[in-house]
């Protein structure tokens, strides 16, 4: 006997970016994260983030655990574009068609790796491994919660860089989060770091 799958439910949560907006659902989705920022990138891996930008006012998605998180077009107002996009996802997840292809965590991983190498040696390389720990310990958690998701990049001189994707990226209270939440803990917790900047992801 087949069991009955229980229904798609999905419902939306504001962020603190006016223009992206976060669509929770009962399902796991990916496990793990998944930032489409242009139209080109999400042909190439992920079937659902190309579809989504299909429509002409979404201009980012971003793949999390359970949710996506999709920024718009400046010149379109939600309560115009929320519904057709609430029930494509809902449809989606309910025929279970592909979210994000097979292999993507692999090949992002690998650039990872690829891009990071010198962050993890030399002298700075214990420092950069102890940020990076922190961020993904204290950090990641609020920020999801929020529909967005922050990586360490780089820490040169005193100064921490960190990507900030989903719906942190072009936010407004991003700037706040990051020099009040974030920069203050990491200068508690590493003497070493005098400031800490984002770039958008």
């Amino acid at each position: 006997m087949e069991a009955v799958k229980s229904p798609v439910m999905l419902y939306t949560e504001q962020t603190p970016n006016p223009e992206t907006l976060k669509f929770v659902t009962n399902k796991m989705l990916y496990r793990g994260t998944a930032d489409f920022k242009e139209a080109s990138f999400a042909d190439e891996w992920s079937e659902l983030a190309s579809a989504l930008y299909k429509f002409p006012y979404v201009r980012g998605v971003y793949i999390c655990n359970n949710f996506v998180t999709i920024t718009k077009e400046f010149n379109y107002a939600w309560e115009d574009v929320m519904l057709p996009l609430k029930e494509f996802l809902k449809a989606w997840v309910t025929e279970d068609k592909t979210i994000v292809n097979e292999g993507f965590e692999e090949a992002m991983a690998q650039k990872d790796i690829e891009d990071n190498q010198h962050i993890y040696e030399g002298e700075d390389g214990e420092l950069n491994k102890k940020i990076r720990d922190l961020i993904d310990t204290y950090v990641k958690p609020a920020v999801e919660m929020d529909g967005g998701n922050i990586e360490f990049k780089s820490f040169h001189n005193g100064v921490v860089t960190v990507i900030l994707q989903g719906s942190c990226s072009g936010c407004p209270s991003s700037t706040v989060t990051l020099k009040s939440g974030i920069e203050g803990m990491l200068k508690r917790m590493v003497p070493e770091v005098t400031d800490v900047v984002s770039e958008m992801g």
